[in-house]
């Protein structure tokens, strides 16, 4: 599970509540069948015109892609991965690689490797998983912009539904005590909007955005892998090559490591 975009909906819902206390508010206003029909159907109904049904139907896959942790392998495994093949190609020729293509479980390395072992033109090669991932950029970009839209629709629906509410509070105005209490629930529709649009569905397209980002980055380092594997590059310049997909800490900690395994094996 992605425990932060948990802890997020968690702070976020008890800020709203723990304000609502502090404001001496009751928290049954809350409890507004009207304002949460207008907000969720509302932005349901928006998103079911807004995009084709392919994408509405991903919508509980991209959930599941927020609340659960992403499952890459970790980069400098992967860098160690590749310096570990390069060597082997070189010793013993890329034909010798087949039965470690076979150990590996990434898919879209996997692939990327037997077309090195094919013989494939790396023209060819490196088109074909660019392609790929240009393809699955623009999947995960259209997921991203449901949430961004639903973000966008909410809050605007909650002043439709603010507006709804004094319409039926200004209708009867002989009761001055309930008059103050509907224009009270009146504007629950707007909380409901801005909580749902600016703490959920904002933030949910931006962890979609940041998870498709750091995946691209991986595949993208892959790909520059398999063509250097392929170009029969040494494994030293090949580290040093992806090293730069390596942030300063990991750079940091893959030297400690690689510093910690020559005083083992010394």
């Amino acid at each position: 599970m992605d425990k932060m975009s948990i802890l997020g909906v968690i702070v976020g819902v008890a800020a709203v509540i723990i304000s609502m206390v502090f404001k001496g508010t009751s928290l049954m206003v809350l409890i507004n069948p009207a304002a949460i029909t207008i907000i969720l159907v509302g932005t349901a109904a928006a998103i079911l015109i807004g995009f084709p049904s392919e994408d509405v139907k991903r919508i509980p896959k991209l959930f599941k892609v927020i609340f659960q942790r992403q499952q890459i392998p970790n980069t400098s495994e992967l860098i160690t991965l590749f310096v570990s093949l390069s060597a082997m190609a070189r010793k013993e020729g890329l034909l010798a690689l087949e039965n470690e293509i076979e150990q590996i479980e990434e898919p879209f390395l996997k692939q990327g490797m037997k077309m090195v072992v094919d013989g494939l033109d790396p023209d060819f090669i490196r088109d074909t998983m660019e392609v790929e991932l240009e393809v699955m950029e623009e999947r995960h970009a259209s997921g991203a912009a449901i949430f961004t839209q639903a973000g966008t629709y909410a809050p605007t629906l909650g002043v439709l539904g603010a507006v709804m509410g004094l319409i039926a509070a200004l209708g009867d105005l002989n009761d001055i005590e309930a008059l103050g209490y509907a224009i009270s629930a009146a504007f629950v529709a707007t909380l409901f909007g801005i909580f749902t649009g600016y703490v959920l569905w904002h933030p949910f397209a931006n962890k979609l955005k940041r998870k498709s980002k750091l995946e691209l980055t991986q595949k993208s380092l892959m790909i520059e892998g398999v063509l250097s594997i392929q170009a029969g590059i040494s494994p030293r310049a090949l580290e040093d090559k992806l090293l730069v997909y390596l942030s300063l800490d990991e750079k940091a900690k893959r030297g400690e490591a690689v510093n910690q395994g020559e005083s083992v094996n010394g």
